[in-house]
């Protein structure tokens, strides 16, 4: 059966990508035995010149990205604490850290090669904005990778080679690139509608939905004799 593709850029690092892959995931429900969805995720790093292990706190990294004070830094955090639990997600607003997500995105691309990349996928948003502990802390990503349901010396074995998986992650930015997203989170559906940022859920349902049926071309009646022999729910005239 043919589906519905979406390529989803995001970062494990960027909130609003977290939201909106819930927003999503609610109209892939409200469409189910409608349309058929196949999703893919694709890398997108907000911080790709933030080193390996530089991890900083994220009111922190928001006061010196952005200008703010720290009391619009926090309060923007609480905010976002509120609409991720308006989608049902838990959400640390205090106490989270942020970093270089390079290897999240490595892992990410093994995971679909082991067909657990939606587990891992959404394993790493929990343990990035729902959890305390930080998934920026090698031990952590491992237990996180392995819980999901990836192989322990697979996860190890990429973690220790930064080549694995290093031109996936650098071809995905390439085509972010290409198609002019400066931002994530980004869906490409069925290659042909590009939709930016985390839109409501009825937004997503509407994309989905046409693009289905435009895989689907309206049939075209052709007129003949009308009084051409057919069964109907009276039955067969003879």
């Amino acid at each position: 059966m043919n589906k519905v593709r979406v390529d989803i850029w995001s970062d494990i690092a960027c909130p609003w990508c977290y939201v909106g892959k819930a927003r999503f995931d609610k109209a892939v429900q409200e469409l189910d035995g409608k349309v058929a969805v196949e999703v893919r995720h694709r890398s997108f790093e907000l911080d790709p010149n933030r080193k390996p292990g530089d991890t900083a706190p994220v009111v922190d990294m928001l006061v010196k990205k952005y200008g703010m004070s720290r009391a619009e830094a926090q309060a923007g955090e609480y905010r976002l604490q509120d609409l991720a639990k308006a989608e049902g997600l838990e959400y640390q607003a205090e106490g989270r850290d942020h970093g270089n997500t390079f290897d999240l995105h490595r892992l990410l691309h093994l995971a679909g090669e082991r067909g657990v990349e939606a587990e891992v996928w959404q394993a790493f948003y929990a343990a990035n904005f729902a959890d305390e502990a930080s998934i920026f802390e090698r031990d952590r990503v491992v237990e996180v990778a392995v819980a999901a349901g990836l192989d322990k010396d697979e996860v190890v074995a990429v973690l220790d080679d930064p080549e694995r998986y290093r031109d996936a992650v650098r071809a995905d930015e390439a085509e972010a690139a290409a198609l002019g997203a400066t931002g994530v989170p980004f869906f490409v559906i069925d290659e042909k509608y590009g939709v930016s940022g985390a839109q409501p859920t009825a937004l997503f349902a509407e994309v989905l939905e046409k693009a289905w049926n435009e895989q689907r071309p309206a049939i075209t009646p052709i007129a003949g004799a009308e009084d051409a022999d057919a069964c109907g729910p009276e039955g067969c005239a003879i």
